[in-house]
């Protein structure tokens, strides 16, 4: 059984790889006038074998070139010529099953409207973020499709200002103004998931969420906090954790809630990429789920059906996500998209499984009057 989440979609308008940012990009008709030439020799020294330019000519334009730091925006020429052109997507970690799914549904889009994808992870490493956002404005792409790790802002925002256009998809950064994005309601989804524990019994709920630097991670524990409060239960800082996206940290932090004096009745493990890890800790510490620990996850996998018991999940619609998120980049790249900066956010579903256990009415009373196990 499924339930959705957050209501309808909408809507809503609003030389070698350094980590220098560049200056603001140079022109074809900064060059021109640099070199004292017309835009058209400009242009015949771009593409050797469009027409004479005599040496000595050709010698000076490429020493304005190399002095203004010029870029030759081939992507751009594609698209004036109405031919096919590529895109960047750039993914923080292949292994994790949400941004494999994402980034396949990315490229089939892409393909349907032809447009080439160069792939590009970052690992979940901001250092090596920036080295490929550099690394991006010597490439001949026209626009990137991205979900960024939270930091490198000002990179971000060099390459919309070397003409590059950027759509962030399921994560943004949000001290970046004027990007446009795609994601799920995330603060409506971790409420859902919350009110719906709170609904089977549970007065003490944990909640694993991915790095606070991430929209992803803040915006589900405001969710959280939010469904929490909303029926008069003070935030226990002592039962949700921020965790990295790679290594045991999940682990480790699920070991460390449950193990509380006062330890929590079911938890949401909100970080797609640390929840088998999760799992494999609960079991081997003898936690049974749900007799002990009910547990709901992002996001859904085939595999999750398959355990025991079967997971209770949150499903965000990469399919949906993947479409929108080429669609604006498109007509960005097509000038069809007008100046109003797009922020799409679409509704998760709640799949129901067999990992949330109802609590007794007993037990309930008795941790609302402090008197019983909670």
């Amino acid at each position: 059984m499924s339930q959705g989440l957050g209501g309808t979609g909408s809507i809503c308008y609003h030389r070698g790889v350094t980590n220098e940012l560049p200056a603001k990009a140079a022109t074809i008709k900064d060059v021109a006038r640099a070199a004292g030439v017309s835009v058209s020799v400009v242009s015949r020294v771009l593409n050797d074998g469009s027409g004479p330019v005599a040496p000595d000519t050709r010698e000076r334009v490429l020493a304005v070139m190399e002095q203004l730091a010029y870029r030759p925006r081939s992507a751009a020429r594609d698209l004036n010529r109405a031919t096919g052109f590529s895109v960047a997507l750039v993914v923080p970690d292949l292994t994790n099953p949400l941004f494999a799914r994402l980034a396949d549904r990315i490229v089939w889009e892409a393909r349907a409207r032809g447009v080439h994808v160069v792939l590009m992870t970052t690992q979940e490493d901001p250092y090596l973020e920036r080295e490929l956002l550099v690394s991006l404005l010597d490439r001949s792409v026209g626009g990137v499709i991205a979900i960024p790790t939270g930091e490198n802002a000002d990179h971000w925002q060099a390459l919309r200002t070397h003409g590059i256009h950027v759509v962030f998809v399921s994560r943004s950064i949000e001290s970046l103004r004027g990007i446009d994005s795609v994601s799920i309601r995330n603060t409506e989804a971790a409420a859902a998931a919350t009110t719906y524990l709170l609904d089977r019994g549970h007065r003490r709920i944990g909640l694993l969420s991915g790095p606070s630097q991430t929209t992803t991670g803040s915006r589900r524990l405001g969710g959280y906090r939010g469904a929490l409060g909303a029926v008069g239960i003070a935030d226990d800082p002592a039962l949700h954790r921020h965790v990295p996206f790679l290594g045991q940290a999940g682990a480790d932090a699920a070991a460390a809630i449950v193990s509380l004096p006062d330890p929590p009745t079911a938890l949401i493990v909100a970080n797609t990429a640390q929840v088998q890890g999760i799992l494999v800790r609960l079991r081997a510490l003898g936690v049974r789920v749900p007799d002990d620990l009910s547990v709901i996850v992002f996001d859904d996998a085939p595999w999750m059906e398959l355990v025991d018991p079967p997971l209770t999940s949150v499903r965000q619609p990469t399919d949906l996500m993947a479409m929108h998120a080429i669609e604006i980049l498109v007509a960005r790249m097509q000038g069809r998209a007008g100046s109003e900066t797009r922020t799409v956010e679409v509704s998760a579903e709640l799949i129901e499984r067999g990992s949330v256990a109802t609590r007794p009415v007993a037990a309930v009373a008795a941790t609302r009057r402090g008197d019983g196990p909670q």
